[in-house]
């Protein structure tokens, strides 16, 4: 097999691939900074956890005018280093108010309200970073796409490793057909790290007040009504069904990330889970997902398998873990890893299966890899890097630096929302199928419905508390 590319042949490989990421729907004219010297002026929405790294490092590119946070706690805690930032509870209110102060707006809550107030931002045309997953259903993941795309704002979802050089490395190198087509891919990883089944099916009994300094009211948004019970929030909110996305959700806009680009993936066909502890609280103990995507251009159909958890659950040091097939991983690991894979393969990572070789990333984020057997593929490491996708390297600040500049009137990011709303749309699906264990469903990604289940149908979009109903104009 030839593996040694000079430039020229890379280009042509190549050819129009890039124009899949940088359509110019994705994000049409920014809006201008007017802030005192030129500043964006930025609002945080969510800014404990991933919110407090999200907002500082908007920060570092403008102004940070106004926070917002259900936990006063949290809110006042930011504030220390925001401290002409206006402070709110509720982020309608901040949006009303602040809507002629407020260039941009970083949304890093909970899953569940993830939409609402990226949706209101666009359609008053400020710019939104979301953190991923994009959203907590497939209805709203096409909706923040389309909203994008009519206001024409510059949009960014936080998957940090798509501004890492190895992801895009890898992307180059995957439609240069350097592994050659590509039939399989498998991702995996190590969440669940947080309550959910075996050990919660039911919701906690709980008689005690709500803490003085959480909003609960608030935290709940459009998800249905539940008393306060402590382990939601600040963190375990993840492994509920009303909240959170699991393991799914949090991890495959990340892990899954490298190779839906590169292989220019979008509507799925069909989609089948088994699953182990399917109940109507939590996401389940452990579970097994295929996609199955049809031909794109000169790209083969494709079928993309993922796997979660463990036998017996978080706390089963010892369980066996939900892995790609042996003769697979005796393919990547040495003998003595393989032997011991359970405990010696990273904790999250993908594998590219080509007609010529493999593409392995143990990585969270697709930002390292090796192209397999090693030997086969010595010489492309000397390719020079073609002038295709603009290098960064800088993880999360990189994304909020390339989404600034798409504010200021420059290309689109990488993962904005016509590309991002995609990803997170199909791996949403995946959940259903979760939910619905053993069901294949067919997929019309078009008509954002599935044609052989209607009980799969009532999941693609969820019903919103009174009071927090989602108005868009389209």
């Amino acid at each position: 097999m030839t593996t040694s590319l000079d430039r020229r042949q890379f280009l042509l490989a190549c050819g129009g691939t890039v124009g899949y990421f940088f359509t110019a729907d994705a994000v049409s004219a920014a809006r201008a900074a007017k802030g005192p010297n030129n500043k964006i002026h930025f609002a945080g929405i969510g800014v404990g956890g991933k919110g407090s790294s999200d907002i500082d490092q908007a920060g570092n590119l403008g102004e940070v005018v106004a926070i917002c946070d259900i936990d006063d706690n949290t809110l006042n805690n930011k504030a220390k280093k925001f401290p002409n930032a206006k402070k709110y509870n509720d982020f309608r209110i901040l949006l009303e108010e602040m809507e002629k102060q407020i260039d941009a707006v970083v949304v890093s809550t909970p899953d569940h309200t993830h939409a609402h107030p990226s949706i209101i931002a666009m359609q008053m045309k400020k710019a939104v970073y979301c953190q991923k997953p994009l959203c907590h259903s497939v209805w709203e993941a096409r909706t923040m796409r389309e909203v994008a795309r009519k206001y024409g704002v510059a949009t960014q979802m936080g998957n940090q490793g798509t501004a890492e050089s190895g992801l895009r490395r890898a992307v180059e190198l995957v439609q240069a057909g350097v592994i050659g087509p590509v039939r399989e891919v498998h991702v995996w990883t190590n969440r669940p790290v947080w309550p959910q089944a075996p050990d919660v099916t039911k919701r906690p009994e709980y008689k005690g007040e709500v803490p003085k300094h959480i909003h609960w009211d608030l935290f709940l948004g459009p998800a249905p009504e539940r008393p306060y019970a402590p382990g939601y929030h600040p963190f375990s909110w993840r492994g509920w069904l009303d909240f959170g996305t699991g393991a799914l959700g949090d991890m495959a806009c990340h892990t899954a990330n490298m190779a839906f680009m590169a292989l220019k993936l979008s509507y799925p066909t069909s989609v089948v889970a088994e699953a182990k502890d399917v109940n109507s609280e939590t996401y389940p103990t452990w579970a097994r997902v295929m996609f199955e995507f049809p031909a794109r251009g000169e790209m083969p159909p494709l079928k993309f398998f993922w796997y979660e958890g463990r036998e017996g659950g978080r706390n089963n040091k010892t369980g066996k873990r939900q892995l790609p097939p042996d003769e697979l991983l005796a393919k990547i690991l040495s003998k003595k890893d393989f032997e011991d894979r359970n405990t010696k393969l990273v904790g999250s990572g993908s594998i590219l299966v080509g007609d010529k070789g493999i593409l392995y990333s143990p990585n969270d984020y697709g930002a390292s890899f090796q192209l397999l057997p090693q030997e086969q593929f010595a010489e492309v490491k000397n390719l020079n890097r073609p002038e295709r996708l603009p290098i960064n390297g800088k993880g999360d600040q990189g994304m909020k630096n390339e989404w600034v500049e798409a504010i200021r009137g420059g290309p689109a990011p990488m993962s904005n929302f016509d590309y991002a709303a995609m990803l997170t749309e199909t791996i949403l699906l995946g959940n259903i199928a979760i939910r619905l264990t053993g069901q294949r469903l067919e997929w019309d990604g078009p008509s954002l419905r599935f044609t052989n289940s209607s009980e799969a149908n009532q999941l693609v979009r969820r019903e919103y508390r009174k009071g927090w109903e989602l108005k868009v104009s389209f």
